[in-house]
């Protein structure tokens, strides 16, 4: 795998090192002990999906407010616009955001740090998406930042959203930094 830093600190796109011959190709999607060279302590403990059957499908922007969820995400089949937010207070990248195009064509993924809001739009209808994640989901931890909150204006979605959950559509506004430790 090759890490290539984004514009959040800490967080990273993955391209796979794709080993083609006849058959195909082999690519290691993970691997700890890449992780660790990076610096980054990842370690696994749940392995999720994620599976949209329209297109313009928003879902997110979530995270935990105990500060402790990593992820890897991977687009396995279709194509999605991904987001990334640092809500991270002391961050030297403290509500910046990332964008990127995952896609089952691309092979690309994204480490993304504890911390940070992550949410993504169906480009394409029957999109999948798998995630790795570093701590258990617990929902009384679960927040959330509305697609349209203030401090994401500038982000530019490329197609309409159809489908968004009422959840994902009635976050209050985001107040920083009081709002990520409540």
């Amino acid at each position: 795998m090759k890490f290539r830093k984004t514009s959040i600190d800490g967080m990273y796109l993955l391209d796979l090192e794709e080993r083609v011959d006849t058959r195909g190709f082999f690519a290691r999607n993970f691997c700890i002990n890449e992780f660790r060279d990076q610096g980054i302590d990842f370690t696994v403990v749940q392995s999720n999906m994620s599976y949209s059957k329209q297109k313009g499908t928003l879902r997110g922007l979530h995270y935990q407010s105990d500060c402790k969820e990593a992820k890897v995400v991977r687009c396995t089949r279709g194509v999605i616009f991904d987001v990334v937010i640092d809500l991270r207070p002391n961050s030297v990248t403290f509500l910046q955001y990332d964008l990127n195009e995952l896609s089952e064509f691309n092979h690309k993924e994204i480490y993304v740090p504890p911390g940070c809001a992550h949410g993504f739009l169906t480009l394409e209808a029957d999109s999948e998406i798998n995630y790795l994640v570093s701590a258990m989901y617990s929902p009384e931890l679960e927040k959330g930042l509305r697609y349209n909150d203030t401090i994401l204006k500038d982000v530019q979605w490329p197609i309409p959203i159809q489908i968004i959950t009422e959840k994902d559509l009635n976050y209050p506004d985001y107040d920083a930094p009081l709002m990520y430790y409540q």
